[in-house]
């Protein structure tokens, strides 16, 4: 794989039918863990956009917050922990205030840019061409796929110095291969864009 290029048109970069599976299958997950069961699949045709509640006309993330109680607490899980972080680590009722105004909107946004990636990457691999708009998409739901895995694996800054002495029989090695596909894909993405 030679990674993303630009092109006239945007950027552009081919993958392989296994390598389309894989990154399908990984954007899915982290879309349904943020946004739910059913939150992978792209938005039908004429359908609201994301963000937008079918039956108020709202703004889903502002139905969202007048719906509450009050502020939602930090998640539990480790991954989702980190990919919706707390805003303020010493003071946990302002974490809460700042969470409640700005996970909905987060949450959406996460789910919108995996939404991106599932319609523009085929199942069955081939190029992919992006425009700017969604070449900024695949940046952020590749980043949330990174972080998802790197959470799972306990992948640090150095990652790459333990992925090189790492046992080729320790069972986070494929895994670590997937990380390190994923780590290229932004970097060539991030230097096409340039």
């Amino acid at each position: 794989m030679a990674g993303f290029r630009r092109t006239p048109r945007g950027v552009s970069a081919r993958f392989t039918a296994d390598q389309a599976g894989i990154l399908r299958n990984l954007v899915a997950q982290v879309a349904e863990l943020v946004g739910g069961p059913g939150s992978a699949q792209t938005p039908p045709a004429g359908g609201p956009e994301p963000g937008e509640a079918a039956d108020s006309g709202l703004p889903a993330d502002f139905a969202a917050i007048l719906a509450t109680d009050g502020p939602p607490p930090p998640p539990e899980d480790p991954v989702l922990a980190r990919l919706l972080p707390d805003g303020y680590g010493d003071d946990p009722e302002a974490a809460g205030e700042f969470r409640r105004y700005t996970e909905p909107g987060l949450r959406s946004g996460k789910v919108a840019a995996a939404q991106t990636v599932l319609a523009t990457l085929p199942a069955t691999g081939g190029r992919v061409r992006l425009s700017a708009g969604d070449a900024e998409a695949w940046l952020r739901s590749l980043n949330d796929v990174r972080l998802a895995l790197g959470v799972v694996l306990g992948i640090t800054e150095d990652y790459e110095r333990e992925f090189a002495s790492m046992d080729p029989g320790d069972p986070r090695e494929a895994y670590m291969h997937v990380y390190d596909f994923l780590t290229f894909l932004q970097e060539t993405l991030v230097r096409a864009l340039r």
